[in-house]
């Protein structure tokens, strides 16, 4: 929803935006509970505790997210709101709100994200295979600041999620969760003092294979998709990956991935249970001098 707002789209979203946009826009224009909701709710720099409630496992689904927020009640919520100096309108002083709420996370589930979100879950899975091997080689101060800027690990269970003049999170004895996004921006949720999560963008080369050119030289010296695979691979990825990226079919990245190895233009090692391809410093002289 807050892309839609214009503040929290990544560029490899506005075609996506393009399509979903106007029937969103019309529904807020003829829903005045919807309006208010999100932005009262949902501001430029801060997003209402109760529609991000930390998850319990990772397998989350819509409907476990659903009864989370089920579990808050009206007032709890519109506290929210007033702590943050935020005036609650009469159409959100009702009985009704988590309810209106959930139709209304139910409405853009159906209508805007369901279609769409098997692509997106592989991406945001890829995403997280990529963070964790961050993690492995260079641990929280490599991982971290990849998330967010300005995260870092303080140690002694101390997390400095942003720059502001703010004490540290003690997260001693609760569970943290690291979960990406689609968004450019991310976020803090918290249920404190058991479970907290940080919401972080997903990598942007990740989203969008544009973000990482195949100039078209390469592209007919290799073909596209196998140029696409080249360009991919500044940076350690497995085939999951790679299928991610490019849309294409584990069988179809694997005949590439023998082709670019066989040429010495990429290089694979195993890290526990996951084989990662990455180039070989001939498959970066072809690739950059492109």
């Amino acid at each position: 929803m807050k892309a839609f707002a214009g503040n929290g789209a990544h560029p490899a979203q506005h075609d996506w935006i393009g399509v979903h946009a106007p029937a969103y826009r019309r529904m807020l224009a003829t829903d005045a509970f919807a309006a208010a909701l999100t932005t009262a709710a949902l501001r430029p720099n801060w997003v209402a505790d109760f529609l991000v409630t930390p998850p319990d496992d990772a397998d989350a689904t819509l409907d476990g997210d659903l009864a989370e927020l089920r579990a808050t009640t009206p007032d709890e919520a519109r506290a929210q709101l007033a702590a943050e100096g935020i005036p609650i309108p009469g159409v959100l002083s009702g009985p009704d709100l988590i309810d209106r709420t959930i139709a209304l996370l139910t409405w853009v589930w159906d209508e805007v994200l369901s279609d769409t979100w098997p692509r997106h879950r592989r991406l945001l899975e890829a995403d997280i295979v990529t963070r964790s091997q961050h993690l492995a080689a260079g641990g929280w101060s490599a991982a971290l600041p990849r998330m967010r800027p300005d995260m870092r690990w303080e140690g002694d269970g101390q997390l400095r999620v942003n720059p502001y003049d703010h004490p540290p999170v003690d997260l001693a004895g609760a569970r943290l969760s690291f979960i990406p996004t689609m968004s450019r921006r991310g976020w803090i949720g918290l249920d404190a003092p058991h479970r907290y999560v940080v919401v972080y963008p997903c990598a942007g080369f990740l989203i969008d294979p544009a973000a990482v050119p195949t100039p078209q030289a390469l592209r007919r010296l290799l073909g596209p998709v196998r140029a696409l695979v080249l360009a991919q691979l500044d940076a350690p990825k497995t085939p999951t990956q790679l299928c991610a990226i490019t849309g294409n079919g584990l069988g179809t990245i694997g005949g590439h991935l023998r082709v670019l190895h066989d040429a010495g233009l990429v290089h694979r090692r195993r890290a526990g249970r996951i084989v990662l391809y990455y180039r070989t410093a001939r498959g970066d002289d072809l690739a950059d001098s492109q």
